[in-house]
């Protein structure tokens, strides 16, 4: 398996934590990894409240300008940068993927949340004022139970996390539409999920039909009703999502991340790229090591 851009492990950063998860005021945080600021993606889940500051921040190769009071959530895998002007301050919490599964019944619970799916558009929130009291008082919690380090410590940073979830993932609901289609959303959910293991083998909606013990015209209607695309297409963007992440990483030549993403050749991997994207896989290579290099 190729390795894109560089990869943390959350251990590397546990002078700021518990191996589970490190929670932390992101200016002390930031001044301590300032090489976190180049394209690198981690291992855990990742999520940060801006409380001050600007410039912007990129996840997936999405831009977003820093505002105050705006949250956002990654998951393992995902490369992001950042690029801040002036002081930049909030909180930041880094957690792995095992740490809510002995607490919870439903090891997947977090999975139920938007903004935990791996879609950049719902990962980036702009809280509303109403909520900017409460975020700052939950955080202020987070920070000061991960500092006492307390009887049942743990369990308590779970519950006061989950408050977070829950209170932004209330902010989008419309219980109607959720209700009368949460079987397609199920369906489409299952679809992305094996479209993050199989993408390199499996290209074909029927392939993943087959999966879903679906049609291919019912997996497309399903795509054209809640994306407005069609399977082949999330497929494919899934592939080049990949290859992008690839890229970052300028140890790798552009025939090997061809074979890794079980292209016949380069040329074909070239072509489909450029027809995507607009340019060749070396010119995007070219314009996102520049952007690192100037951030």
């Amino acid at each position: 398996m190729l390795q894109s851009a560089p990869v943390y492990d959350i251990c590397a950063l546990s002078d700021f934590g518990q191996d589970d998860i490190i929670v932390s005021r992101f200016a002390p945080y930031l001044n301590h990894h300032k090489n976190l600021s180049a394209a690198h993606r981690h291992t855990f889940y990742h999520l940060l409240l801006f409380i001050e500051g600007g410039g912007s921040h990129t996840i997936d190769f999405e831009r977003f300008k820093v505002k105050p009071y705006q949250i956002y959530f990654m998951i393992p895998g995902q490369v992001h940068s950042w690029n801040f002007e002036g002081l930049t301050d909030g909180y930041v919490i880094n957690f792995s993927s095992a740490f809510f599964q002995t607490f919870l019944l439903n090891g997947a619970y977090t999975e139920n949340f938007p903004f935990f799916s791996g879609d950049v558009k719902d990962a980036v929130i702009d809280l509303p004022e109403t909520l900017h009291a409460k975020m700052s008082l939950l955080f202020e919690e987070i920070v000061t139970e991960a500092d006492n380090r307390a009887e049942q410590g743990s369990d308590m940073l779970k519950v006061l996390m989950l408050q977070v979830f829950i209170l932004i993932g209330r902010l989008n609901k419309d219980a109607g539409t959720h209700a009368h289609s949460s079987y397609n959303q199920t369906l489409l959910k299952n679809f992305k999920k094996l479209i993050d293991a199989n993408y390199a083998l499996l290209k074909l909606p029927k392939d993943y039909a087959d999966l879903l013990y679906i049609t291919p015209n019912h997996l497309n209607a399903i795509c054209k009703d809640l994306l407005g695309m069609q399977a082949g297409e999330i497929i494919r963007n899934r592939t080049l999502l990949e290859a992008k992440r690839l890229l970052t990483n300028p140890q790798l030549n552009i025939a090997g991340i061809a074979l890794e993403l079980n292209f016949s050749d380069n040329s074909y991997f070239t072509k489909f790229f450029k027809k995507t994207e607009g340019i060749t896989p070396e010119e995007f290579r070219k314009k996102i090591l520049n952007q690192n290099h100037h951030e």
